[in-house]
């Protein structure tokens, strides 16, 4: 009875030539591509740990008076929201945790989509037919900084209301409209009390929602195009390396997941990250000491920091002094994300279809800007706890300041053009050159270190 079911369904629906052309998947075995897994993995985590927040956490701004088990904030006033992050943190079974899982899988799931993005632009997989497949990637880093941001938000201690207040001055600043949308957003004039709660609805449907869409778009895309591969023996671009859906890679991936959950279930349960009741609850009068965010938006904050304070007015507005650091460079920043795979088309001419990855040294031009812009953004993180550093260092904040001004223009020039040097001197030493290394792949007629695949006409 059994067969005869199958066999009915098998002949309606085609399973098993689906099955079996699945099931032959070919996949690359470099370690650098587990980084988009690392990131799978950890999304997740983000949601099964967040429905399990989602239980107990009061998306409400009420005021109410705690009476749990932390005594320094007993009988203190306090948001429903403060208050039951409290109660996650001491009165429920595992609360904690799960609080802290969910927050080290978040940071580790933004660490991951930047690596992943990083070795996409280094080896030139966002080349034709895969520029889509990279804006969605460039979409995705987006929308984890926002669902981070939104849940980094969502306890109302002072420290999360003190990277909302800056939040809002950022929106005032938008040229023209500023006001009506920090007000859109808000409710109202901060601090305003519907800001708890439609962050709530935004991190736990609309933006989670439109994460699971486009990695499932992340995924069919790359299905279909088929993966790239690293140069070798045997590698071409009319081919695909690696190893098989089943039973290697579901095996090894299996032990990824596996890896990945208990790793984040290690750091929740053994690493201390965002002690709400340190801060104690938010206040509008108040502003937290040595306040910096998570690391994703610790590049804004030291943009922000190091900014001049100049502000002008133009057709009788007055022009922020937040608008270049908080909305400028965030801006242009994302535009040449998005267009670097057309930019790079244009300045090289290369428009044919890429399989094979290069190497960082041989693109010596693109690995050097990679670098210098990667070195810029980490002096702007650097900055972002600039007033750490000169109290670690014990001196006043201006010079440390003015230090990394000058840092953030003279260090990615010394960087990309170190690169750059270093890449050339690396291609010049290769015992093969391009050139060379592809006239042998073509001789050795398309041999395969493991299983190979066709790629798509």
């Amino acid at each position: 009875m059994i067969n005869a079911a199958s066999r009915w369904f098998d002949d309606r629906l085609g399973a098993s030539r689906f099955a079996k052309t699945t099931l032959n998947k070919i996949f690359p075995d470099h370690w650098s591509f587990l980084l988009g897994e690392f990131a799978l993995y950890s999304f997740v985590i983000i949601v099964l740990t967040g429905v399990f927040l989602t239980f107990f956490f009061e998306a409400s701004t009420e005021e109410v008076i705690y009476e749990g088990s932390y005594a320094p904030l007993r009988g203190e006033a306090m948001s429903a929201a403060f208050r039951s992050t409290l109660d996650l943190s001491f009165d429920v079974r595992a609360g904690l945790v799960m609080r802290q899982m969910h927050h080290w899988a978040a940071l580790v799931f933004l660490a991951a989509i930047i690596a992943h993005l990083c070795r996409v632009f280094f080896t030139g997989a966002f080349r034709r037919p895969r520029e889509l497949n990279w804006m969605v990637g460039v979409t995705l880093l987006l929308l984890a900084v926002l669902n981070g941001f939104t849940g980094y938000s969502l306890p109302d201690d002072l420290l999360s209301g003190t990277g909302l207040r800056i939040f809002y001055s950022i929106f005032l600043a938008v040229p023209v409209i500023g006001t009506w949308l920090a007000f859109l957003l808000f409710g109202g004039e901060f601090p305003a009390h519907d800001i708890i709660g439609r962050l709530f609805v935004m991190h736990v449907l609309l933006v989670p929602a439109a994460i699971v869409g486009l990695i499932v778009a992340h995924m069919g895309i790359m299905w279909r195009q088929k993966h790239t591969h690293f140069p070798g023996r045997g590698r071409t671009d009319r081919n695909v390396a690696g190893i098989r859906l089943w039973p290697t890679y579901v095996v090894k991936t299996s032990g990824v997941f596996v890896l990945v959950t208990a790793v984040l279930a290690g750091m929740g349960g053994l690493i201390q990250i965002n002690p709400v009741w340190l801060y104690g609850p938010f206040e509008a009068a108040d502003v937290t000491t040595a306040a910096q965010p998570d690391w994703y938006i610790g590049w804004l904050e030291g943009a922000l920091r190091l900014f001049p304070p100049w502000d002008f007015t133009l057709f009788g507005y007055t022009v922020s002094e937040v608008l270049i650091p908080g909305i400028v460079l965030p801006t242009v920043t994302f535009v040449l994300l998005y267009a670097w795979p057309f930019l790079e088309r244009r300045l090289t001419g290369e428009r044919d279809e890429h399989h094979v990855l290069d190497r960082p040294r041989d693109r010596p031009v693109r690995t050097a800007i990679g670098v210098g812009v990667l070195t810029f953004y980490g002096v702007l993180l650097l900055a972002g706890g600039d007033d750490i550093i000169a109290q670690k260092l014990d001196v006043a904040i201006v010079p440390v300041v003015w230090a990394f001004r000058i840092l953030l223009f003279v260090l990615p020039l010394l960087a990309a053009v170190f690169t750059w040097k270093l890449c050339r001197d690396l291609a010049a030493d290769d015992p093969l050159t391009e050139a060379e290394t592809e006239a042998q792949t073509e001789a050795e007629g398309g041999e395969m270190a493991a299983a190979e695949e066709p790629t798509p006409a």
